[in-house]
């Protein structure tokens, strides 16, 4: 899209991955889940004692809701991204308290593991990991280090005969930092640079046991929202890590952590989709039933506007998720900036549609016991954590450019001697006429609908509207 092209064959038709067995099997899952947080999760009481129930807790693990995308080999339920995509919208449909303390767990916490773990340290893991007997937390930020994650200053150093590190440092706003058996930290090292054959400063990841000695936590952290899941501060005093559990290579923590954060930020989208779909059907169910001014005011033309509205930024952010997840699952590699716009558009949607929620219920909305209060305070973290979204936007224009840029460097080169380039310079005008041409071809109707496209049989000329 940066340069220009459209890739239509990304779009059209929607892409679908699952094969008959996966779809039999995410129907396996959907039923039962819903059906617990139908009947079991209360996430008013989660949020009145803020942490999840240990009744929640159990039946999470006994559904396998800790394991979603473990391999199968490990006791996990083996989840490709598209089934998973659909059983967190459920949890976001339900209680986002929940949703963090899962998600924290598997999305971010153990994901460098699957990305990057060695068959010796998923052996040893993993297993625990799947049934929720250990939960993982992700530990990035610092007090001094937020959106700037490389200033870190927790640090690690190695013994002099190789065997382990010395980790100390802190970390704060850790989600599952009070519960966590295993963390993926991140510290600063030294690492050899094999040029100069100087010593110098890289973020290296480690795979950190509670039971390493040295590791504890502050209190649970007072918050806004989100009241259920457990954040607290993580202190690390002298903790000897063997060197078996560096995690992605010495040195190249910084990358570890940037795609464990690339890989899980199209769930947050999924996640937002189900809020919305929970937020409209409380909306339609108050609006259609009451009554102002002698008629039900589902009926007034502010109040359909505004679930139109509503379902349409519903639709938006469900789409995106369910193609990027797909297009993830196609094997497509290129997925970052899209998944960074899902979670900045997922993010900002799902927030404008609990406010106008509360706006249709009136003074209803604002009460407690009617629970929109709740999701409204749970979703404002959405657009800070796991990158805010003034960082995501400058991240989206300056990965999306970065192609550009290099491209027209060179024509910029070409441009200062034109009569020495002429070739470089009628190649790139022969490619821009034909990235033209190619556009003009491209549809602009989804494959299956006339070209002339399709009305509602609703609309008539007698009622255009």
């Amino acid at each position: 899209m940066f340069l220009g092209r459209l890739n239509a064959e990304q779009v059209f038709p929607y892409p679908s991955v699952l094969t008959e067995e996966q779809e039999q099997t995410l129907r396996e899952l959907v039923g039962p889940l819903s059906r617990f947080f139908e009947e079991v999760n209360n996430p008013f009481k989660n949020d009145a004692l803020e942490k999840v129930e240990d009744e929640t807790m159990k039946g999470l693990k006994e559904l396998g809701a800790f394991g979603l995308q473990v391999p199968l080999e490990f006791g996990g339920l083996g989840l490709n991204n598209t089934q998973y995509a659909r059983l967190v919208q459920i949890v976001g449909q339900h209680d986002l308290g929940v949703g963090i303390t899962l998600g924290a767990h598997q999305s971010i916490g153990f994901k460098g593991l699957l990305l990057y773990g060695t068959p010796p340290q998923k052996e040893k893991y993993l297993p625990r990991l799947a049934t929720g007997e250990w939960v993982a937390a992700f530990c990035l930020t610092e007090p001094g280090s937020g959106s700037d994650a490389a200033s870190i200053r927790t640090r690690a150093t190695p013994s002099p005969c190789g065997s382990f590190w010395t980790l100390d440092g802190e970390k704060i706003w850790i989600s599952n930092g009070g519960l966590a058996e295993l963390f993926t930290v991140f510290a600063q090292t030294p690492v050899r640079d094999e040029r100069s054959g100087e010593s110098r400063e890289r973020i290296t990841a480690f795979l950190v046991e509670r039971g390493f000695g040295g590791v504890t936590h502050g209190p649970s952290e007072k918050k806004l929202g989100i009241r259920a899941s457990n954040t607290t501060s993580l202190h690390f005093d002298s903790v000897r890590v063997p060197a078996q559990n560096v995690l992605g290579g010495l040195g190249g923590g910084f990358k570890v952590a940037m795609n464990i954060l690339n890989n899980g930020r199209f769930g947050m989208a999924a996640a937002m989709a189900g809020t919305m779909r929970g937020l409209l059907q409380a909306a339609v169910a108050h609006a259609s039933t009451r009554t102002q001014f002698g008629a039900k005011i589902h009926k007034f033309g502010a109040i359909q506007e505004k679930l139109a509205r509503m379902a349409l930024l519903h639709y938006v952010t469900e789409s995106m998720a369910f193609m990027i997840s797909a297009n993830m699952d196609r094997g497509d590699p290129d997925f970052q900036i899209e998944a960074a716009i899902s979670k900045i558009f997922g993010s900002e949607a799902a927030w404008a549609v609990a406010d106008e929620c509360i706006q249709i219920m009136g003074g209803m909305g604002f009460m407690q016991e009617q629970g929109v209060e709740r999701v409204l305070r749970d979703l404002r973290i959405f657009r800070i954590f796991e990158g805010t979204n003034d960082i995501l936007r400058l991240f989206v224009a300056l990965q999306g450019f970065q192609g550009l840029g290099a491209q027209l460097r060179g024509v910029q080169a070409a441009l200062r001697d034109p009569l020495g380039n002429v070739g470089v310079l009628t190649g790139e005008v022969t490619r821009r006429l034909r990235r033209y041409q190619k556009r003009m071809k491209s549809p602009q109707n989804h494959p299956k609908y006339p070209k002339n496209g399709q009305k509602h049989p609703k609309i008539t000329p007698n009622n255009p509207k």
